[in-house]
């Protein structure tokens, strides 16, 4: 019994040791990247060997990213298209989620399989066709320019869809003898039963929303509609010069909205009994 007890803290130890190992060197690369942004003038961040805690922190290469450049109107630009890309998201893709999941009509499998086939398309295929769209409808250099290909997803319907197929039908049955119409139940019924998973689509697409950059660049010519990566980019353009440390200010500054989003949302993505309120 002694050997078994001793194999199995061994292997405990050794499941735990690689666990942290792999947690060092994912993070690693923020850690760096806020030391960086730390880091005074005065010290040479490509000295060898590299140093990770800075000798003498401090706040002036953010003071300067902000006093310098528009991070303010980049800031809130980033909020208004990501927070209206998540909100149009969960709408749409609920409610094309509900029908597929739900309702028995003809052609529902068929239609589901063709949705879920183009998560299978890379972006850069309709990037032109899209961008030429765009342009017909006149959403050129605009907030609703940057949302409109992101406005519903392959993702998010499969991801909604599923989570509703969850659901008992005797919560469906219940509301449909109480006189509840098609749009009741999928309000009612359906979205509070799976707020998980509407919590996991948000998260995931808040940050492609936030961090999408290809798209915006595109899109956008107006500096005053720039969001937070199009204005990190900036500093480093060939104008900026080679200050690393402003840099990394500035993505310190970009990427702080997703970490507090995620810390704010990940105590939502918990397995839920959807049948919580039936009784048997």
């Amino acid at each position: 019994m002694k050997i078994i007890s001793q194999n199995s803290r061994l292997k405990v130890i050794i499941t735990y040791a690689l666990l942290s190992a792999i947690a060092v060197l994912m993070i690693f690369p923020l850690l760096w990247l806020i030391s960086t942004a730390l880091k005074s003038p005065t010290e040479n961040i490509l000295q060898l060997p590299p140093q990770l805690l800075p000798k003498a922190p401090t706040l002036e290469n953010f003071i300067n990213v902000w006093q310098n450049n528009p991070f303010g109107r980049y800031l809130w630009n980033s909020i208004l298209v990501a927070v209206l890309t998540v909100g149009l998201n969960l709408l749409f893709c609920s409610l094309a989620a509900y029908p597929l999941a739900r309702l028995e009509f003809a052609g529902r499998d068929w239609i589901f399989i063709a949705i879920v086939a183009t998560i299978m398309i890379p972006f850069q295929i309709v990037m032109i066709p899209l961008y030429i769209l765009t342009t017909k409808l006149g959403l050129v250099n605009s907030y609703l320019g940057m949302i409109f290909p992101n406005l519903a997803s392959a993702f998010g319907i499969f991801l909604l869809r599923q989570a509703m197929k969850g659901v008992p039908k005797e919560m469906e049955e219940a509301a449909r003898m109480d006189g509840c119409s098609e749009i009741g139940l999928w309000w009612h019924i359906m979205l509070p039963a799976i707020y998980p998973a509407l919590a996991t689509l948000a998260i995931f697409v808040f940050i492609g929303a936030w961090s999408d950059f290809l798209w915006p660049l595109i899109i956008i010519q107006d500096d005053n509609l720039y969001t937070l990566t199009l204005g990190v980019n900036k500093l480093a353009g060939p104008f900026s010069g080679e200050d690393w440390r402003l840099r990394a200010s500035g993505s310190v500054i970009s990427i702080m909205p997703v970490l507090l989003l995620f810390l704010f949302l990940q105590r939502y993505i918990v397995p839920t009994e959807s049948g919580s309120g039936v009784k048997g």
